[in-house]
């Protein structure tokens, strides 16, 4: 089987079940910037991490495809069966960050990003997530989306802000609040 079928080569590409719809589409742009969450995920499992942040990173990746999945199908043609997002998958995000934030300072102020290559990684993820939240919640204006992807984005974007701390304080790293002027 080859990878380039030349079928968008017009601009073109097929949802899941069959309908056409410009590159430029809603429904691609939100699919295809879960698919860019999903790269920032596997820079942050690149690095080295405690085992527990890793699990959980593989199994957000794992979701990710679910929504992607979800989000590349024709809401009204798709016969296809697609795993779906549970509230399980959105409480794993919860416990997971009050497992974090147990350990953590309580936040005094906005802090600015960075201070390693792994807390930008997931800073990165975040604003990514973010992003994708943004069009996927213009999408749903229009066109049916789950709500629990909805809510599974949100979730997710504050769970990669924790990781960012957690991730900061295991590595000893001081975060640098900001200060406005005035």
């Amino acid at each position: 089987m080859k990878i380039y079928t030349k079928k968008g080569d017009e601009g073109q590409t097929s949802l899941i079940g069959g309908t056409r719809v410009p590159k430029h589409h809603l429904r691609v742009e939100a699919y295809g910037t879960i698919d860019e969450l999903n790269v920032c995920i596997g820079l942050i499992l690149d690095q080295q991490m405690h085992e527990d942040l890793r699990n959980v990173l593989r199994t957000i990746q794992d979701r990710l495809f679910t929504v992607g999945a979800a989000l590349a199908s024709d809401p009204e043609r798709s016969k296809m069966s697609i795993p779906d997002l549970v509230d399980a998958d959105v409480k794993q995000l919860e416990d997971a960050m009050d497992a974090m934030d147990a350990e953590l300072a309580p936040l005094q102020n906005f802090i600015l990003p960075g201070g390693h290559i792994t807390v930008s990684y997931c800073h990165l993820a975040r604003v990514v997530c973010r992003r994708a939240e943004r069009i996927v919640t213009h999408l749903a204006e229009n066109e049916h989306v789950e709500p629990i992807i909805l809510i599974y984005l949100n979730r997710l974007s504050d769970y990669l802000f924790v990781a960012a701390r957690k991730i900061a304080h295991d590595l000893g790293i001081d975060e640098v609040a900001w200060r406005p002027r005035g």
